[in-house]
Formats: structure tokens, sequence, C-alpha cells
């Protein structure tokens, strides 16, 4: 077997040369060329851009979710839903993406997907009511859901632990803030100044085009991982269906509050549902989603509540930024979205610089890193008059704002894909897409209820935001205590893969490339 060669080499001319190994098709590898990775990394398809497709449609909720409410007759809370259903779906069903991927191959297991995600946001636009139209956008995050996992699976497989694989990464976690300032502004060009349908028509051409690229140009395995296996339909239940009802239960608590005997019941039923995914996954399935030895790794599971809890506290400050320029400084759509541009731009920027810092720096410290700016950035927002200038305290939030989930999904992204097995990138790949997006979309649900209970039965409409927003504050202090003194995980210093994952090659179908 031809061992797997570190990612950095030296051409004949001396000068360093960007090398890495992939499969070449029979079984074998195949250096990883400068073109190979020009068309891996830069292509405009979802293996580099899965975060852009993945949050354009979250951009697009939080600043259109409440007028689409309002015109379709529902009330602000009751709109929420049109914000929250999709990150719900998609950070319930990427929990089984990695393990589709692995067994299917993860570039078919995007094609499906993106069309799950076009049919879908078709749909959505002939939809009457808030409910269908909800249900709809759960429905489409089921395709984003699965394409995240396996877009970046597709890449920390091509690439070996090393620079190249942290600046992919880091490429890969630059596009989820642009895709949710794009989505802020096509709801605002469509919204603002068409029938809202139209911007779920305009979504769904874009993924057929970009999907029927994506399929035609990107090249895929030749063989999965593990052709033939087995998907843990009984465990993905138990998972999925736990975080889908724990969800639906703190989303669903403002709108007519904890006195429903209907929220206690589910609440109680979620519990079971983990207890029952833990049992199984540990006793008896074969092919668990979740392979207990994940857990094994350094600081693995400190990692994963800090992360979730930070993952929350910035979904908080994206969701009250946004309403508070719509609702008390009377934005328009548009004006909203250039207001979030910041976030794009300041986004991209700390995702690169994320992937560089990882080489010098502890995990621990990008991630309270990441977390203290999330932190700092709620404490602006709750802190500010209703009405002010955007750039004394609004802007460096939005600054702050991006770079928070930046440092903490490119850390985590990077540590985790470092920590597993080749062959566990997809899974690996499908826990960290599920803490970000579940944690964006049940953070709302938590703040919700604090902001219901706190503002006067609506006559101090403010005062709510603001005890939401110190939620948020709670949050990230938690995440980064956490990091701070639990996390040990050193800096890394890899190059290439370890022997063990060198004799876990996969093939890769290169006859598009």
């Amino acid at each position: 077997m031809t061992k797997i060669e570190n990612a950095a080499a030296s051409d004949t001319s001396g000068k360093p040369a960007v090398s890495a190994t992939s499969a070449d098709g029979h079984g074998g590898t195949k250096e990883i060329t400068p073109r190979d990775i020009l068309i891996r990394s830069n292509c405009p398809d979802p293996a580099r851009s899965g975060a852009c497709f993945s949050m354009i449609p979250y951009g697009s909720g939080i600043n259109a979710g409440l007028e689409i409410g309002k015109r379709l007759g529902a009330t602000p809370a009751e709109s929420t839903w049109i914000v929250a259903s999709y990150p719900l779906t998609q950070g319930a069903f990427v929990l089984m993406g990695g393990r589709l991927g692995a067994v299917y191959g993860h570039k078919n297991t995007v094609v499906a997907a993106g069309i799950l995600w076009v049919i879908f946001h078709l749909v959505s636009g002939f939809m009457k009511s808030v409910l269908t139209l909800s249900v709809m956008r759960g429905l489409s995050g089921i395709g984003g859901a699965l394409i995240v996992p396996n877009a970046i699976a597709m890449l920390t497989i091509t690439f070996p632990p090393g620079k190249i694989r942290n600046i992919t990464v880091g490429f890969f976690g630059a596009t989820a803030p642009m895709g949710a300032t794009l989505g802020s502004l096509l709801s605002g060009l469509f919204v603002q100044l068409l029938p809202w349908n139209w911007l779920f028509f305009f979504l769904a051409m874009l993924g057929a085009v970009v999907f029927t690229l994506f399929a035609l140009i990107v090249p895929g395995e030749a063989e999965p991982f593990d052709k033939g296996g087995s998907i843990d339909y009984v465990g993905s239940y138990f998972g999925v269906g736990g975080l889908v009802l724990f969800n639906f239960v703190w989303n669903q608590a403002p709108v007519v509050s904890w006195k429903e005997p209907y929220e206690y019941t589910l609440l109680i039923v979620s519990i079971l549902h983990f207890v029952a995914f833990a049992i199984w996954e540990s006793k008896f399935t074969k092919d668990p989603i979740l392979p207990l030895d994940l857990w094994s790794a350094p600081s693995f599971g400190i990692m994963i509540m800090s992360s979730f809890s930070a993952f929350m506290s910035v979904g908080i400050v994206i969701w009250y930024i946004s309403i508070w320029n719509l609702e008390i400084r009377h934005y328009t759509l548009l004006s909203n979205a250039a207001a979030f541009a910041t976030l794009g731009v300041c986004g991209a920027a700390a995702a690169i610089i994320s992937a560089k810092v990882i080489r010098y720096a502890p995990a621990e410290h990008i991630m309270a890193g990441g977390a203290l700016a999330s932190g700092v950035a709620l404490i602006l927002i709750a802190t500010m008059p209703e009405q002010q200038v955007y750039w004394a305290q609004m802007f460096p939030a939005l600054i702050l704002t991006a770079f928070g989930p930046d440092f903490l999904f490119t850390a985590a992204q990077i540590i985790a894909s470092n920590t597993v097995k080749r062959h566990q990138q997809g899974v690996a790949g499908s826990l960290i897409g599920t803490l970000l997006s579940y944690g964006l979309s049940t953070g709302l649900g938590f703040a919700g209820t604090v902001e219901a209970y706190t503002n006067d039965h609506g006559h101090n409409v403010v005062q709510g935001y603001r005890n939401a927003l110190y939620l948020g504050v709670g949050l990230a202090g938690i995440a980064m205590v956490l990091a701070m003194l639990f996390i040990r995980i050193p800096k890394d210093e890899r190059d290439g893969w370890d022997e063990d994952d060198a004799n876990h090659v996969p093939s890769v179908n290169n006859n598009n490339v």
C-alpha cells in the first residue's frame, strides 16, 4: 500500500509545492496537484460552499420571517416558526447525514439532499399559512442537513491533517456567514419589492443550477467507505426524534406558554428518546450513527457541550439584532440586510484567520475566544438604547458576532476531523453540524421563553429583548468557562494522515476532473 504523502512537498525547483494524496480510482493513491486543489476547493459547488447554501435559508428567515408571518396573518410569536423550522430539522437530521454518506457515497448523498432542498423550497412558495410554510421549511432543512456533513467530509477526506486541510476548512467555514448575509439580502429584495413567494421560487432555481453543476463537475468516491453497510434506523429515530421534540417544546413555549399540558408531556417524551438513544447506541446496534469511540478522544465531550452553548448564544444575538432593527428602529428589510453585510464580510475573514491560528494556538483558547466575542456582542446589544446610530454599538457587535461562530465552528470542525479516523469524517462533520444548526434554533426557543415571561405581557417589549440577550450572555459565559477550564487539546501540528488512516483509503472517481 502506498503511504499517504505529506500535504506539503517541494517541486524540482526547490520551491514549496502544495501536495497531498487521494485515491486514484483503482484502490491506490494519487497525488493531489494544485489543479485538484483549485477544482475541489474553489469551484462554486456545495463541496466548498455547503455551509453557504445551508445558511441562505437561515438568513432569509432571520430577515423576513416576521414580515412573511404578518402577510399570512400570524402573530410575531407564531412567525418565529418560519425562522426556527429550517435550522431545527437541519440540526436534527444532520446527525444521520454522515452515516448515509459512508454507506451510499458522500457525493451521492449531497446530490439527493440537493434534490430535496430544491423541491421543498419550490413547494414553500405555494403555501398559504404559517403552519404549512413552516412545515415546508422544515422539510427543506432535511436537505440542508444532509449537505453539510457530506460536503465537509469530501474536503477532509481529500486533504489529510495539515495546513491545506485547515485552510480548506477555513474557506468552508467562511461561506457560512456569507450565506446568511446573502440570504438576508435576497429576502430583502424579494419580500420587500415582490410577493414573498418569489423568494422561495428563486432559491429553488438557484439550487437547481448549483446542484446540477455539482453533480457534473465534482468527483466522488468510486466506492463508498462502507458500501452495503447498514443504517441504524432505530438509533436515528431515537436521536432525531428526541432532538425535534426537545426543540419543538422550547420554540412553541413562547407561543402557547408552559401552561399547556402537552408542553411538559413532549419535554418528558424527548428526554426519554435521548435515554433510549444512548442505550440503543451503546448496547444493541452494530453500526451506530454516533460511534462510542468518538467520545474517548481528549476533551471531546466537553468540547461538544461548550460548542452547543456557544452556538445557542450566537443564534440569540443574530435574531435579536434583526428584530431590534425591524421592530424597534423600523428598518426596512433591505436596510436590515445592509446592516448584516458586516456579518458576512467579517465572518469570511474570521473563518480564514481561525484556520491559520489553530496551527499555533491551543484549541481551548480559540474556542474561548469565540465564546468571548459572542458574549461581548450580546452585552453591546442588550445595553444599547432603543434608538441609536448604527455605528455606535450595533456595528462593533456585528463584527464580534462574526468572529464568535467562525472561531467556534472552524476550531471545532478541525479538532473533530483531526481527532477521528478517516472513515469517520462524515460522522464528525455530522456532529459539529448538529451543534451549529441545532444550537441556533434551540437558542431561539430558550430566549423566546425568557422574553415572553419578562415583557410585562407585551407592554414592555424592549425589556423582554434585553432579558433574552442576557440569557445569551450567560450561555456564552458557560461556553467560555468550559473551554478554558476543561478542554485540553494540544495545538494541531500534524501534516499528513496517521499510519492506520493511510491504510484506509477510499477510491475516488476522477472522471469529472
